[in-house]
């Protein structure tokens, strides 16, 4: 059904308001109904949480997005925090689109995504919850896709902004050797779901609602971001052997052979292990970087995440 009122939430940095207005009104042309449209830009000093708050206020029906991953993650973490009765719409303007790619929002086609955000039936989706001891103090943010540390977080930190202007997500693969060599194995100790798992040494952890990265590569492939659970991925790869049975297990175990035989939970190897979470407490022997949802947080030794079930509904 299309929304009474509509709240566009808008980062400057990725587009001009009239572009956006103008894909905004072919969109309405297809589909005969008039919202009542207000905008909301957002500032280096508002990534998004505070103009949700004014857009909530204002009456909006439904919150469309138009941004990166950090605009949609900020306005999804307002709407969990508040339970504010509020739809969440995305017009993907950034280089990982992340949660688009894994909710099937049309990426490339602001007015496609401005049309289903107008029209789509809306499914609720989870949010994870990070709390971090940063050399500044504890940081809590919330997370639609993933969050963790080691691979992942040094892809995103080790990538070049320049080239990352130019070739988008093809950047990340250029940082992917670099971000192999800073992810050497660490001791960590895990309490999952209130039982200790005892010592893991591993290079990368990443908890998330979404699995599919840049690319297609799936890291997650039993997320499913409405099923009141997270997925854990641990990585202990050491070595060229360790690397080579990460590699089979990530593109034949859980890609390749997955997509042939229909599906199955994901399979765990000799260095790599999946699990669902509803809680997770992570200490580290040495402080990492940790990233929610492609943003890097700084470094930690600890963290919490927790699941807030069926958070936001999103189209």
């Amino acid at each position: 059904m299309t929304p009474r009122r509509v709240g566009i939430i808008w980062n400057p940095a990725k587009t001009s308001r009239a572009d956006l207005a103008s894909a905004l009104d072919d969109a309405v042309q297809a589909v005969g109904a008039e919202p009542e449209v207000r905008w909301f830009e957002t500032s280096e000093d508002d990534a998004g949480q505070g103009v949700a708050a004014e857009a909530v206020e204002a009456g909006a029906d439904v919150l469309v997005v138009a941004g990166g991953d950090g605009t949609v993650r900020a306005v999804a973490e307002h709407l969990g925090q508040s339970g504010a009765d509020v739809e969440l719409g995305i017009v993907p303007l950034g280089t990982g689109n992340l949660l688009a790619r894994n909710l099937g929002v049309p990426l490339g086609d602001v007015t496609g995504a401005f049309l289903r955000a107008l029209t789509g039936d809306a499914r609720t989706l989870d949010l994870g919850w990070l709390e971090v001891e940063l050399a500044g103090g504890t940081a809590r943010h919330a997370f639609a896709v993933m969050a963790g540390f080691g691979l992942d977080a040094h892809m995103i930190t080790e990538t070049d902004d320049d080239l990352k202007d130019k070739v988008g997500w093809l950047a990340y693969v250029e940082s992917l050797g670099r971000a192999v060599t800073a992810s050497e194995p660490l001791e960590v100790h895990l309490t999952a779901d209130d039982e200790p798992r005892g010592q893991d040494d591993v290079h990368t952890l990443l908890v998330g609602n979404c699995g599919t990265l840049q690319g297609g590569l799936n890291l997650l492939p039993d997320a499913d971001p409405g099923d009141g659970e997270l997925d854990l991925l641990l990585l202990s790869a050491d070595g060229a052997a360790g690397w080579a049975d990460t590699l089979r297990n990530l593109v034949w175990d859980n890609g390749i052979k997955r997509l042939a035989t229909g599906g199955g939970s994901a399979e765990s190897s000799q260095s790599t292990t999946h699990r669902r979470v509803r809680t997770l407490r992570v200490e580290l022997a040495e402080p990492r970087v940790f990233e929610i949802d492609g943003e890097d947080l700084g470094e930690a030794r600890r963290a919490d995440v927790t699941v807030q079930a069926g958070a936001v509904r999103v189209r």
